[in-house]
């Protein structure tokens, strides 16, 4: 697929606004704490994977909308339709919902979620998708999937959070669908930090990782996703090819320049 350019994007099920290179995703039914729909779903889905080939977005910050981030899905636009659907149409409807989780760690730019109030269920999930994770004190995470008689092997779950908080810690939020307040959160791991002004917190460290090398970057989160299957010798040998592909850019040279002039370098993404 060519390169796109994506500042004009118009969504309908989500706000969208790209601004130094640095994208902001805000769900959009404040009223109801932003729930996801199935149009709401497929929509971000497309959205990620469009950002895979965006010339003009290093960078896609997640914030939250009217003091919320996310209520999961819709009691009654998914929940109830769910309750009605045969086995093929249940299958089709959980593959789109993981296809974002895929989208959103395959799209070749670090994801920031910015986190206020309610945060649940494939809302926590969006937000452990992201590469990073702040936290207003007021967030409250949950994987409530048990809560409505599923599963806590939700769009990757079971993979990816004991990853960050490890297997007990994650099979105790999967098992209860407890509220995981900020506090507790960020001293799991799950918040990478806690701010009163997340929203400015994310997009201040948006702005420095846009200045970085930006091309090396996307190198670092193939890496993160794909030696979680790597044996340590094949990371070490994965990494050492990733490497010298970063050192024969130009940004490497950039570097090593200003290095030598004792000035800040500045990155071009090549």
């Amino acid at each position: 697929m060519k390169p796109v350019t994506m500042a004009a994007l118009a969504p309908e099920h989500f706000l969208w606004e790209v601004t130094d290179r640095i994208a902001v995703i805000r769900l959009n039914r404040p009223e109801r704490k932003n729930p996801l729909t199935f149009e709401s779903y497929a929509e971000l889905g497309a959205c990620f994977r469009m950002l895979a080939h965006a010339s003009d977005v290093d960078v896609v910050v997640l914030a939250s909308n009217g003091g919320n981030f996310c209520s999961g899905g819709d009691v009654h636009e998914i929940i109830g339709p769910l309750v009605g659907m045969e086995m093929p149409q249940l299958l089709a409807f959980t593959r789109t919902t993981g296809e974002l989780v895929r989208a959103m760690i395959h799209c070749g730019k670090p994801v920031i979620a910015a986190v206020e109030g309610i945060c649940v269920g494939a809302g926590a999930i969006m937000a452990m998708a992201s590469d990073l994770r702040l936290a207003a004190p007021s967030a409250k995470a949950a994987f409530l999937f048990s809560k409505v008689g599923l599963a806590g092997c939700d769009m990757g779950a079971c993979a990816m959070l004991p990853r960050i908080v490890g297997q007990g810690r994650a099979a105790e939020l999967l098992y209860t669908g407890r509220v995981l307040r900020a506090e507790e959160g960020e001293r799991w791991g799950f918040w990478n930090s806690l701010h009163d002004d997340v929203f400015a917190a994310a997009m201040e460290l948006a702005r420095a990782i846009a200045a970085g090398p930006v091309w090396a970057h996307g190198i670092t989160k193939t890496q993160l996703l794909q030696e979680w299957t790597m044996g340590l010798d094949q990371a070490i040998e994965a990494e050492a090819q990733a490497q010298a592909i970063c050192m024969s850019t130009r940004d490497f040279e950039r570097a090593y320049r200003a290095f030598v002039a004792k000035e800040v370098p500045v990155f071009e993404g090549n």
